[in-house]
């Protein structure tokens, strides 16, 4: 069993529902999207560069996502707290999943890809893939 299954398995019932939909979720925007373990957490990246995470507030034990280019969502939901760059959407693993608001936060976060507001490798993403 990969380590990226592992995380899941090994969250809390409520919080593993919320991650494994918003796995799902977060997937199905475009067949760019990979998931991997990084930093003990579950980031998804398009062509190769960091877009999104998951991961549970300490405080709180409320699941998040984390949006990597934050500073660039203006919307008065997502929190930036100490953090620089990033921001976050925290979610009531108790409630209905906002999906139309999660679909077309991540669309967004896409978009600063796919425009070049956010730069791409230019080279080596297809050969880093394949060296894995």
């Amino acid at each position: 069993m990969k380590a990226l299954d592992n995380f899941y398995l090994r969250q809390e019932e409520s919080v593993r529902g919320v991650f494994l939909a918003l796995k799902a979720l977060i997937l199905a925007q475009d067949k760019e999207v990979t998931s991997e373990l990084k930093y003990g957490m579950p980031f998804f990246c398009y062509k190769g560069k960091m877009f999104c995470y998951l991961w549970v507030n300490k405080k709180t034990g409320q699941p998040y996502i984390g949006l990597v280019e934050g500073k660039y969502f203006t919307q008065p939901f997502l929190l930036q707290e100490k953090r620089s760059r990033m921001k976050i959407m925290l979610l009531d693993p108790n409630r209905d999943l906002p999906v139309q608001t999660i679909s077309t936060l991540i669309k967004q976060a896409l978009d600063l890809y796919r425009t070049g507001v956010i730069k791409l490798p230019v080279s080596g993403y297809a050969s880093r893939k394949t060296l894995r």
